[in-house]
């Protein structure tokens, strides 16, 4: 069973942590200078649980543009399972909320598909994010 939870201790938020730093920094080798920014004191973080065992996390935070979702990581030996999936829609009704909000979110090349198929659509050109290959995405769906 998948479960979401917003972070609301440290310890949480220090697994999260754990979650991005193996699959950002030591998988895809993002540098750590680039992986946790000023932006995590101002983010809602949450992290995803299969049977209770945290395996994946994301954050969102409002920007002059809108609502943004990023920092989506599910560890290697969980993926497959939904969890990812089950992250973007969580998020997705916190922001219904949010009326006027865009929702967006800056999406790996290789991730595309998989935010297509939960409403986002691309905007814009390729451009390099850490040096991986990314698109803008935008949430096509009407949230009010």
């Amino acid at each position: 069973m998948i479960h979401i939870k917003e972070i609301d201790t440290p310890e949480e938020l220090a697994i999260a942590f754990s979650i991005r730093r193996e699959v950002f920094i030591l998988e895809q080798n993002v540098p750590i200078s680039e992986e946790y920014d000023e932006y995590e004191v101002n983010s809602r973080h949450f992290l995803a649980f299969l049977n209770d065992v945290p395996s994946g996390t994301a954050r969102m935070r409002s920007t002059p543009k809108g609502i943004k979702l990023e920092r989506f990581s599910v560890l290697g030996e969980y993926r497959g399972k939904k969890i990812g999936t089950e992250l973007v829609k969580n998020l997705l009704t916190k922001c219904k909320n949010e009326i006027d909000s865009q929702v967006y979110l800056y999406a790996q090349i290789a991730a595309q598909k998989f935010y297509e198929r939960l409403g986002f659509e691309a905007r814009g050109e390729i451009f390099l994010d850490a040096g991986i290959k990314h698109i803008e995405m935008h949430y096509k769906e009407k949230r009010s």
